[in-house]
């Protein structure tokens, strides 16, 4: 598997009417799971939820970043992954000591959240535009769960496979064209040989030649792709700006035992420090920092 397997392909099956996108990771993966380390359940749905922001930024218009965040009073503490417009993926997960996220999503219980988070620029860069999207866990897998989605909310059929392990992750999206497009039996045939597809050959087989086993005989055509990565927002600036919105006081508190503020990236493992000593430009001379942001980027 090469580095090219990192990547985002859209594609449409025009006498059916029907648009696509496949994603498969491989590297970009192995980067994301060298940050932590995370019992078996917990990984795979880290690289389900992967593979889903990427496809959601393949199906829907993102010009900052799509992010996908699961949170829950259960083992499962925190689930976020995120890829952004230019192709960058990263993403965690917070499990409580000894325990692992559950096999059957709907055992989270009712005071779980999944949202769909997209960012965009807007006209003043210090404040963009979010719209967030709550979803629903009526289902026991994360592809099911966002199916029960996209057919309520966008009322458009939707078919959404993923699938994920150590070595790799992928995942496939196909919707039906809004409006008249494509023949009357168009969805039914797509969705019928989309049913032909499991876990394992989705993650085994490369894109063309998985695009061409299944829908050959529709004509697929590719309409755009674009590579995939790891890499981390995260930013001396942005660590800072953190700290100023903590309040100085609360900065000193932390620094009291050893002279300083250490702050790890939990994406990228990146550490920043803030020595007493720069405390006074730090929380005094704080009016070229960027804004706050509501998390550690």
């Amino acid at each position: 598997m090469t580095a090219q397997s990192d990547s985002l392909i859209r594609f449409l099956l025009p006498d059916a009417g029907v648009r696509g996108v496949h994603v498969r990771l491989h590297a970009t993966w192995q980067d994301i799971q060298s940050h932590g380390e995370y019992p078996d359940s917990a990984t795979e749905l880290l690289g389900e939820a992967c593979v889903a922001s990427a496809l959601f930024t393949g199906h829907t218009k993102v010009d900052g970043r799509l992010s996908i965040q699961l949170r829950s009073n259960t083992a499962l503490r925190t689930l976020f992954a995120e890829c952004t417009a230019a192709g960058t993926l990263r993403g965690i997960v917070q499990i409580a000591e000894g325990g692992d996220a559950p096999r059957d999503l709907t055992d989270l219980g009712r005071d779980a959240l999944l949202a769909i988070t997209i960012e965009n620029p807007g006209l003043d860069p210090r404040e963009p535009q979010r719209y967030q999207s709550l979803v629903a866990l009526t289902a026991p897998e994360l592809d099911e769960a966002f199916e029960d989605y996209f057919r309520q909310s966008e009322q458009l059929p939707t078919r959404l496979l993923l699938a994920a392990g150590r070595d790799g992750t992928a995942g496939l999206l196909l919707q039906k064209l809004p409006g008249d497009e494509g023949d009357d039996d168009g969805w039914s045939r797509a969705s019928a040989l989309f049913d032909t597809l499991g876990k394992a050959e989705l993650l085994a087989t490369p894109a063309e030649e998985l695009l061409h086993r299944l829908f050959h005989e529709e004509k697929a055509e590719l309409v755009g792709d674009k590579a995939l990565s790891f890499a981390c927002s995260c930013s001396r600036e942005r660590v800072a700006s953190m700290l100023v919105s903590l309040g100085e006081e609360e900065a000193r508190a932390a620094a009291e035992d050893t002279g300083a503020v250490d702050v790890r990236c939990e994406f990228c493992g990146q550490e920043y420090h803030f020595p007493l000593t720069e405390f006074g430009i730090l929380f005094h001379g704080a009016q070229g920092v960027v804004p706050a942001p509501e998390r550690l980027q």
